[in-house]
């Protein structure tokens, strides 16, 4: 619904290149950046731009830019690139993002009303429906045809190659927070107004009037500006008018569409001046071919129109007309510059598809409005020196206790990182994030929530975390410390509990513990207990690490943290790699060896191992699945065991294979009650079977003692009653409710400290006390109150911030990093670990709340 390009004041003078000059009207929505909601305050955008370049539209939530006439496709990027930054900065100073998109997906109908112009409020009144309901953006480009007979002529003949171009464009999936199952709704909605679509057969310029005339004259229209042909001669400048295309958030690709639109009209012309046939096409087919082009953008198939009728890929049909317009485009100067464009766009696909992609990752409709704004912003930075779209460039921010850019300051071992980053801009990165999508979907790589159906993609920000040798070094002696005295731990209190005996830990810390567990005293052997121990570190503000929990059940990350290494490889390959950078792919063999060294005495020289998980309804059946192909040992499910005679087998094709260690993947309660292969529950006969020493659980049942948050504010003692040491790794300071005074002060400071449930995990029931509401403080009061040995208060720790790309700039994230210890007849620190980055404005990691994870570069 664009009338209002303007042709510059001396255009001719400045037209040199060719006589077939260009322009582009783009419709841009404005959205709310807070509300990511379509708003209609664009007169407040408009009131403080100039209006020979910015104008109104029917709805108040769109503004339009009129490019300056261009001679070439540099200068016609230069234009649009330009008027995007000038309208997006003085929209972003107003809370306020503007999208160059078909369609925006979060709409509310009734608050969007129509400029109030009089014209306007006659469509209104005529239309209805369809003017409410106007919510969608096109370009429109114009090429200079002067002659309106010849601008008629070309008009018809290239009418065939709109569906391709309408492809290459597709941006509107979503309509009115819905996803339409189309590229291209925007195509849809346009389509219902009465003069939109082909032209029909028109002769030349005295026909087309006379027809314009006869549409004013029946009354569907009331002036020759509401002709919505596909293309038209203006109706208010020289020029043939494309007018069936989205609008675009990458400005290369609407430089694509405009070179290969002036292409077909200098073809179009030259056949018309030659006298050559028209290659018509029957509307049906057309109107088919426009259909399919709004249902699959660039990602089905295309009507390869006139050539066929068939189906033929979107690739094919791209490909086949840059190729046939090829000796057009030398004419103009544009082959290279539009060959490079198009081999950009199919490798990238449509920007429908990456908003669907977008959409997948979290579930999240913010985040298609977040990639469409960010899309648009990256349009508008510039120009390079070969006259390519320049991105934004990704720069530091400042923010204290940063890994990466503490007071803004750039840390040295993060330069050629930021380098990279940088020249990539922010839509490279997305492009990578779309390759990485690609890759853990063709991995599976993937984790479930408690409640969801579907399986989501495991998330995973592009900026790989930096481990220093020196605190690598440092933590390794301490993590290892830390878990042989937790082991011993437990090996005690399943046993003769001197640690109680003598006055280390007060035995109701171990008695009220949910996690003491009578199967804990099954294993009598003397022995290892936590084969696999994850620890969970944090680094505050001063650059000091600090354990905030310890997983001695059932720890998962090891294979995340691998395949975290493994995609940055694949997806960023051009990362530099810093000396001494541990690879991870070592973890496997080292589990392995610690799992082999858990086998009882009665196992033989090679222990048969298996890992047990609870099939594809495990939240981390992926890594179950990776671990045990990495090792080389079957994955099973409880139904494929058999306990015989005390002896646990492995069934396969009918068989009976001994069981010497089980790599424990479910929960203990889980396992109790699981059916065997025989049907009955595994538990009792699998108790057997531990008791008679022929088969080792790693971990042991009853390991989560060692978990408890009670249990972990004694662990500074534990490492000195059991090894004799000095703590190596700092624990935050921790108060237990249990204790009457340290109660009093917990409930006197709630508002000032973390409060967790002593058997809690992954973040759950967590109250953090300086970002809960009022309700949340009085509930855990409550709680407190009612069972204070239930609960523990710990100080707030300055948890380290690291950037993450969040889809247009790096902004500054907490993080924590899960380290793994395998303990076999000797204890080692695996050289993966898992760094998880909380949301934004959180300060909880679990992925299952919207956290991610890095790679971590782990340096020694």
């Amino acid at each position: 619904m664009t009338e209002s390009l303007r042709v510059s004041e001396g255009g001719e003078d400045r037209v040199t290149a060719t006589e077939l000059t260009l322009g582009v009207e783009e419709e841009l929505h404005v959205v709310d950046l807070r509300t990511r909601e379509l708003v209609p305050r664009a007169p407040e955008i408009l009131d403080r731009l100039d209006d020979a370049n910015f104008s109104a539209e029917l709805h108040r939530s769109v503004v339009e830019t009129n490019t300056p006439v261009a001679a070439t496709l540099d200068d016609l990027r230069d234009g649009i690139v330009t008027l995007r930054r000038e309208a997006i900065g003085v929209a972003e100073s107003m809370g306020l993002g503007l999208v160059a998109a078909g369609t925006v997906p979060v709409v509310d109908l009734d608050s969007l009303p129509v400029t109030p112009t009089s014209r306007y409020r006659r469509m209104l009144d005529e239309y209805q429906m369809l003017a409410r309901e106007q919510l969608i953006c096109g370009a429109q480009v114009h090429v200079g045809v002067p002659d309106r007979d010849e601008a008629v002529a070309i008009t018809q003949r290239v009418t065939p190659a709109l569906p391709v171009l309408l492809a290459l464009s597709a941006s509107s999936p979503f309509w009115m927070g819905e996803d339409s199952g189309y590229a291209s709704v925007r195509s849809l909605v346009w389509m219902r107004w009465p003069t939109a679509g082909d032209s029909g057969v028109v002769r030349d310029a005295a026909d087309h009037d006379a027809l314009v005339d006869d549409l004013i004259a029946s009354g569907t229209i009331t002036d020759p500006k509401m002709v919505y042909f596909d293309v038209r001669p203006s109706a208010h400048l020289p020029t043939v008018e494309l007018r069936v295309t989205d609008s675009s958030p990458d400005a290369d690709t609407v430089v694509l569409l405009a070179g290969l639109f002036r292409a077909l009209v200098l073809r179009a012309r030259e056949d018309h001046r030659a006298g050559r046939p028209l290659a018509a096409t029957r509307p049906p087919l057309h109107r088919a071919a426009m259909w399919r082009a709004a249902r699959s953008g660039l990602e089905g198939d295309l009507l390869d129109l006139p050539r066929s009728p068939v189906p033929v890929p979107a690739a094919v049909a791209v490909e086949r007309l840059v190729g046939d317009l090829r000796p057009e485009l030398e004419e103009l100067g544009d082959w290279e510059q539009v060959f490079d464009l198009s081999v950009q766009a199919l490798s990238r696909g449509s920007s429908a598809s990456r908003q669907r992609r977008a959409l997948a990752r979290r579930g999240r409709i913010s985040d298609v409005v977040d990639l469409v704004v960010a899309d648009t912003r990256g349009g508008a930075t510039g120009i390079g020196p070969g006259g390519q779209t320049v991105p934004a460039g990704l720069t530091p921010y400042a923010a204290v206790g940063d890994e990466a850019f503490p007071a803004g300051d750039v840390v040295p071992a993060y330069q050629p990182i930021l380098n990279v980053l940088s020249a990539l801009g922010p839509a490279g990165l997305r492009r990578r994030e779309d390759a990485k999508d690609d890759e853990q979907r063709a991995r599976g790589i993937t984790f479930s929530v408690a409640g969801e159906a579907a399986t989501r993609l495991f998330p995973f920000d592009l900026v790989p975390r930096i481990v220093p040798e020196g605190d690598w070094n440092r933590l390794r002696g301490g993590l290892i410390q830390r878990v042989r005295a937790l082991d011993a731990f437990i090996n005690d209190v399943y046993g003769e509990r001197a640690v109680v005996a003598d006055g280390v830990v007060p035995g109701w810390v171990i008695d009220g513990s949910p996690e003491l567990r009578p199967s804990g005293a099954l294993v009598s052997r003397p022995g290892t207990r936590a084969q696999v121990a994850g620890v969970d570190l944090v680094r505050d503000g001063n650059g000091t690490w600090c354990v905030l929990e310890d997983n001695l059940r059932v720890p998962s990350g090891i294979a995340y943290a691998m395949q975290n290494r493994r995609l940055t490889e694949t997806v960023l390959p051009e990362l530099p790699r810093p000396a001494g950078l541990l690879s991870p792919e070592e973890t496997p063999r080292l589990l392995e060896r610690a799992l082999v060294d858990a086998a009882g005495p009665g196992a033989g020289d090679e222990p048969a191992v298996v890992v047990l998980s609870q099939g594809p309804d495990d939240s981390a059946w992926f890594e179950h699945r990776m671990l045990a192909e990495e090792m080389g040992v079957p994955v099973v499910r409880s139904t494929e065991l058999l306990v015989d005679d005390a002896v646990v087998y492995r069934i396969e094709n009918g068989r009976k294979h001994r069981v010497d260690v089980i790599y424990l993947r479910m929960g203990e309660d889980s396992l109790v009650h699981s059916p065997g292969a025989d049907g009955m529950p595994l538990g009792p006969s699998l108790v057997t079977a531990l008791s008679a020493e022929s088969v080792v659980l790693a971990n042991a049942l009853g390991n989560g003692i060692g978990d408890d948050k009670a249990v972990y504010a004694y662990v500074p003692q534990l490492i000195e009653y059991y090894l004799g040491e000095k703590p190596l790794l700092a624990d935050v300071p921790t108060y237990l409710c249990g204790i009457p005074e340290q109660r009093a002060e917990v409930l006197g400071r709630l508002e000032e400290l973390v409060c967790k449930p002593v058997d809690g995990y992954g973040g759950d029931r967590i109250v953090i006390g300086p970002h809960a509401s009022p309700g949340d403080l009085a509930a855990v009061r409550r709680q407190i109150r009612t069972a204070p040995h239930r609960w523990v208060a710990q100080e707030v720790v300055n948890l380290s911030t690291h950037p993450v790309f969040d889809g247009q700039e790096l902004a500054p994230r907490h993080v924590d990093l899960r380290a793994f210890v395998f303990t076999g007849k000797e204890s080692v620190v695996a050289p993966a670990a898992l760094t998880r980055v909380a949301p934004a404005g959180s300060m909880i990691v679990n992925s299952s709340r919207g956290g991610g994870s890095k790679d971590t570069w782990l340096l020694g």
